[in-house]
């Protein structure tokens, strides 16, 4: 039986790698983390997916404890979403250091123990927002961390790596789950579910990749068809 984890915070890259891989593996698994995240209703909104497609393996983990430690403005209103990082100008505030390293550990953890191989993570490079841990080369480095450490075979997988967002709207426009995208997802800094507010970064991104696979659905779906080996 093939098994695969899904990293999942219930906003639209984690859902779009949830639907295309309930179509490839025989059991899914869902771990979403609770780092005290301002925009909390995503964890709601995980449940709710997760819900919808029938998962039934799907834990939350606590981990607020990230929020003592690491300075951001989605764990802290003391800090402009739209503003740059208080340690690293460079860095937008949304930048949470550590949180991928962190959830990334976690959830080899649940994979060792549960015999699970595959791992997936909805990171990308291509439209993204800076994140230095959403880099191909983070999370190739990241994963030969994990199995010299554990004496393991664990493999991160990450589909949307080099697709914009229009081609991820395409890709669950595929799998004919417009509307859990529109409808159910948390993508929004501010934790509006759906549309968001239209103001954050994650809601502009978001917004933008939507405006260009409506208007151009064939040229997308033909490009995620060809990226996918659909």
């Amino acid at each position: 039986m093939k098994k695969a984890l899904v990293v999942f915070s219930g906003g639209q890259d984690s859902t779009t790698c949830l639907i295309h891989y309930t179509h490839i593996y025989d059991e899914i698994h869902c771990i979403t983390f609770d780092y005290n995240q301002l925009h909390k209703s995503e964890i709601d909104c995980s449940l709710l997916i997760s819900n919808k497609l029938g998962i039934k393996n799907h834990i939350i983990l606590d981990i607020k404890y990230l929020q003592n430690i690491s300075m951001s403005s989605l764990t802290s209103n003391k800090f402009l979403i739209n503003d740059i990082h208080p340690i690293d100008s460079i860095l937008p505030s949304t930048f949470v250091p550590g949180r991928n390293i962190l959830f990334l550990t976690l959830s080899s953890i649940y994979a060792y123990s549960h015999k699970i191989n595959s791992v997936i993570l909805g990171v990308n490079e291509v439209d993204f927002s800076g994140y230095p841990d959403c880099r191909n080369k983070f999370i190739q480095e990241m994963n030969n961390v994990i199995n010299i450490g554990m004496n393991c075979n664990i493999k991160f997988l990450t589909p949307l790596m080099n697709l914009n967002k229009s081609e991820i709207w395409a890709l669950s426009d595929y799998w004919n789950s417009i509307d859990i995208i529109l409808n159910d997802t948390v993508t929004c800094y501010n934790g509006i579910q759906g549309k968001g507010c239209n103001k954050c970064q994650a809601c502009i991104l978001r917004k933008q990749g939507f405006d260009k696979w409506h208007l151009n659905r064939s040229y997308y779906m033909d490009s995620i068809k060809q990226k996918m080996k659909l």
